[in-house]
């Protein structure tokens, strides 16, 4: 068994106390302005509360936790980064909306981690994730005060006004963090009534984007009768399934390649209630897989999706949806753009 004490240093260094038995306590020294504090004169640097992992770590954890105590110390050093790249951008609101805001969600989500790796080994500690996961900023060095007002938004939206821009519409934006969400951190499982901080990542240019479409399915097949259903992509590299049953569902920001999103697509086959008005969004469909065949590029291809048959009788919606790493229909660069996802009708008699 393992104990560890996770608290802030400047120096940004690990040190490692080794005690009797199997016991070992370790020092983990992150949380405040590591590396970049200098790098830039007059720029502010991050500020994190302490953290301290108060019970002991299970020998089968002890791997993830310090996995996610390193990301942590990366994630410091990251927004420092971003303070620097960014001096002088945005509105009085910027450092707020665009780096302390998501680095709380981040922060929250690698503590929540470690809370989740300890508690299937042993009894769940409570870390006080929430609580530690929101920053504030050290001063900036004298003469520069650009963009200081750490946690003075302006605004009683919950901090969140997307860095001056009300939304179009005169619209304020209602949130853009789960700092403000009574619901609990999302873990990556396919739960619901949570709240996913996983940033949205990249979005290609508009001629990138992907597009899907069912180029040829059966209108009528008879109960358990096999057919196919081809399916076109474009823009799609089918190359990223985080599998979603094990924990990697929304954990990961959509990635480009070549400015085309990395990912996969899914095929479903669901009856019908009624043809007259939506069905229930939560049955499991009677057919679905994932393809991911490490296909798939800028040019239209054709996937055969292989339906080994529908044993009930009546009217389905097959549909076939791009999805990214973590499933998420991925973004497109404009609102008039078509998602790449595609629906046909199939009748079962």
């Amino acid at each position: 068994m393992y104990k560890k004490r996770f608290t802030n240093s400047r120096s940004g260094g690990r040190k490692w106390l080794v005690g009797g038995g199997v016991a070992v306590v370790a020092v983990t020294s992150v949380g405040v302005g590591l590396g970049v504090a200098s790098a830039a004169e007059g720029v502010p640097t991050v500020n994190c509360p302490q953290v301290v992992i108060n019970v002991d770590i299970p020998a089968k954890a002890k791997a993830e936790v310090d996995q996610n105590l390193a990301l942590l110390d990366t994630q410091i050093a990251e927004a420092n980064k971003r303070l620097v790249d960014t001096q002088g951008q945005g509105g009085a609101n910027f450092i707020q909306n665009a780096i302390l805001g998501p680095l709380a969600g981040k922060r929250e989500s690698a503590i929540n981690r470690i809370e989740i790796a300890i508690g299937r080994q042993g009894e769940k500690p409570d870390l006080n994730a929430a609580g530690l996961s929101k920053c504030t900023l050290n001063e900036a060095a004298e003469g520069d005060d650009t963009n200081a007002g750490e946690g003075d938004n302006g605004n009683d939206n919950g901090g969140n006004n997307n860095n001056g821009n009300n939304g179009g519409n005169n619209l304020g934006i209602l949130t853009n963090t789960c700092d403000t969400s009574q619901l609990p951190p999302h873990d990556g499982f396919q739960n619901g009534n949570r709240c996913v901080s996983t940033e949205f990542g990249e979005v290609g240019a508009a001629a990138n984007n992907p597009t899907l479409l069912i180029t040829k399915a059966p209108t009528q097949v008879r109960r358990n009768q096999a057919f196919t259903i081809q399916v076109s992509t474009r823009n799609l590299i089918r190359d990223r399934f985080l599998a979603a049953g094990q924990g990697g569902y929304y954990v990961e920001s959509s990635v480009l390649q070549g400015g085309l999103v990395r990912g996969h697509f899914h095929t479903a086959c669901r009856i019908l209630d009624s043809t007259r008005q939506a069905p229930a969004p939560d049955p499991v469909p009677a057919f679905f897989v994932a393809t991911e065949d490490s296909k798939g590029g800028a040019q239209a291809d054709t996937v055969n999706i292989q339906v080994p048959g529908l044993a009930q009788a009546g009217t389905f919606q097959c549909s076939s949806w791009a999805g990214d790493g973590s499933h998420r229909i991925p973004m497109m660069e404009r609102a008039n753009q078509t998602p790449a996802l595609d629906s046909v009708r199939v009748r079962v008699r």
